[in-house]
């Protein structure tokens, strides 16, 4: 073997998981390596939706404007629209993805970015090219092939598939983000539950003017009610929108026992028809695969110095759009624990919150993407469309719902109902921003446990208790305007307080760890002309918040305090796992 390669971290993968992973150690300056056993970066559009807690992530990493610049704009994704074909009857529509006016409303609130739609392979670039600007190691066409570890390290043994010979890798941490086939969480040991092959889909990517049929009602995704659409796959057939108006992805089931179907030209060309409904239209097909919807998720993230980010941790359909997000919250969440532990200023307990505050995110992704499947079910049900029939019974049932009868119009509510209930899936927002960390990395404040006024999966609801992401609200800076996000951040801990809290900025300042201090207030570095930080804080003009590198709030004092340094203190050395 040549001479061993050492590095910080090394990270196996350069999806999402991986990449984000590597920007942000890199933008912390940790020393990282990243290995994949491609030749490139992804090749085909796969994940997209990209929701707003993952649009704050990369706004703090910097990144956010060059996602922006090429992405598809959320005004463009929320038709989402029912169809027997994109030429054939429409049955209905859902403002999907923030544009009913009710819910665009809720995100404005929510956050200071907006969600939008960037295909896999124009985000993997984003991510890995500003990582490798920034200090990390990229090598191309090297498999990992196993690792082993001691008391101070990993050490990984990987091929270079060019040279085809082996080497090893030394590095203090090893982050598996090889996906839903990861063998790093394999070798790891990590428990999982869950099964994978719950269904079988297949991806079809091509090329086609499809404006006349889309541009009028504007979306990222388009459901077709077709015969053989509800057999595997992900509840119906899907053509997708990549790029508009010329660029899709379908997505349509096969029969997970019989095994995939072979993807020819032709089939695949037959496919685009069906779902299209126009023989016409020139179509040049891209590529074509198949995978498996999975229902998995690991119940610890690690193993030792070893940690699993992204698919090699939670394995589940792309219904609700929440793969890329949460692998990249994953990643976000590990990498400013390893830098401090890295620096000597964490115990190498704070590593073990990434398991507890993930694990459970993880498992509910899983859970709400396959659920979102089983809800298309009462679309087909509305139109007799589940029990076996021919095509012809199929689209006599569709059409039956126009007449002037009662059993129609009975018909027609069910149908109404059924699409609107697709909400869950398109409008979960909730899901995307509600989440909470239990953890010995946040501090509770003793008040009663959290109750949710509306349903958590369908609204965010937003708090600055111990373990929540802190509230949005817009400050001004003399002639800035900033959200409260963007004082936080920056790969260190943030202290905010107001007017009669210098005891706490006084507490902060005397930290061993970086504190940046913020003191919002009339006349104060930062001001809240609304009014909207003092109702949203939940504090004490003179009580403070702690906010972590990611953003979440680790502690809560609502008023002033004569010993706040000793507070603060012993609030940190609980956070950084030195209690």
């Amino acid at each position: 073997m040549s001479t061993v390669v050492e590095t910080d971290v090394l990270i196996v993968g350069s999806g999402p998981a991986g990449a984000s992973a590597a920007l942000a150690l890199s933008t912390y300056g940790v020393p990282n390596i990243v290995v994949t056993r491609y030749g490139s970066l992804a090749d085909t559009p796969r994940a997209h939706i990209t929701n707003q807690r993952t649009m704050e992530v990369l706004r703090d990493l910097g990144v956010e404007q060059d996602v922006i610049a090429q992405a598809t704009p959320q005004h463009l994704m929320g038709n989402t629209t029912f169809c027997t074909g994109l030429a054939g009857e429409e049955l209905g529509r859902v403002r999907s993805w923030g544009n009913d006016p009710l819910v665009q409303a809720a995100h404005e609130l929510a956050s200071p970015t907006r969600m939008c739609d960037m295909p896999q392979h124009l985000m993997e670039p984003v991510l890995v090219d500003t990582a490798v600007a920034r200090g990390t190691s990229l090598r191309f066409q090297t498999e990992y092939l196993s690792h082993t570890q001691d008391a101070d390290g990993v050490t990984v043994t990987v091929r270079d598939r060019l040279r085809g010979d082996t080497y090893e890798i030394r590095a203090k941490y090893l982050i598996g983000a090889d996906g839903g086939r990861s063998k790093v969480a394999a070798d790891a040991g990590l428990p999982m539950s869950g099964q994978m092959g719950v269904a079988g889909s297949i991806n079809i990517v091509f090329e086609a003017d499809l404006a006349k049929y889309t541009a009028h009602r504007p979306s990222t995704l388009y459901w077709v009610l077709a015969p053989g659409a509800t057999v595997g796959g992900i509840g119906a057939g899907l053509v997708r929108c990549v790029r508009p108006w010329n660029e899709w992805l379908i997505v349509w089931g096969y029969d997970v026992t019989a095994g995939a179907p072979d993807l020819t030209t032709e089939y695949a060309e037959s496919v685009v028809r069906q779902l299209v409904g126009d023989d016409e239209i020139p179509v040049t097909i891209k590529s074509s695969s198949a995978w498996t919807v999975n229902e998995m998720y690991a119940e610890t993230y690690s193993a030792g110095r070893v940690f699993c980010a992204g698919d090699a941790t939670h394995r589940h359909p792309p219904s609700n759009g929440l793969g890329s997000n949460t692998s990249i919250q994953d990643s976000y969440n590990l990498a400013w624990k390893l830098k401090l532990v890295l620096d000597g200023i964490a115990a190498p307990k704070l590593l073990d919150t990434y398991t507890a505050e993930r694990a459970p995110i993880g498992k509910q992704v899983v859970t709400r993407a396959n659920r979102s499947i089983g809800e298309t079910a009462p679309i087909f049900e509305a139109l007799d469309g589940l029990s076996p029939q021919t095509p012809e019974q199929l689209w006599a049932n569709i059409a039956a719902r126009k007449d002037a009868t009662e059993a129609a119009e009975k018909q027609r509510a069910r149908l109404r109902e059924a699409i609107a209930f697709k909400v869950y899936e398109f409008n979960a927002h909730g899901v995307d921003l509600n989440q909470r960390y239990t953890s010995d990395a946040v501090v509770p404040d003793g008040t009663p446990a959290e109750t949710f006024a509306r349903d958590p999966e369908l609204h965010h609801q937003p708090t600055s208790r111990p373990g929540a992401r802190i509230p949005h609200a817009w400050l001004t800076s003399g002639t800035r305007t900033l959200s409260t996000l963007d004082t936080v951040g920056n790969g260190r801990f943030t202290l905010l307080t107001g007017i009669g809290g210098e005891s706490w900025i006084r507490a902060a300042e005397a930290q061993d760890v970086e504190i940046a201090t913020v003191v919002v207030g009339p006349g104060q570095q930062y001001e809240d002309p609304y009014g909207d930080w003092a109702r949203l804080s939940e504090i004490s003009d003179a009580g403070a918040l702690l906010v972590r590198p990611d953003g979440f709030v680790a502690f809560r004092h609502a008023s002033a305090a004569p010993d706040a340094e000793a507070l603060l203190s012993d609030a940190l050395r609980r956070i950084l796992g030195h209690a």
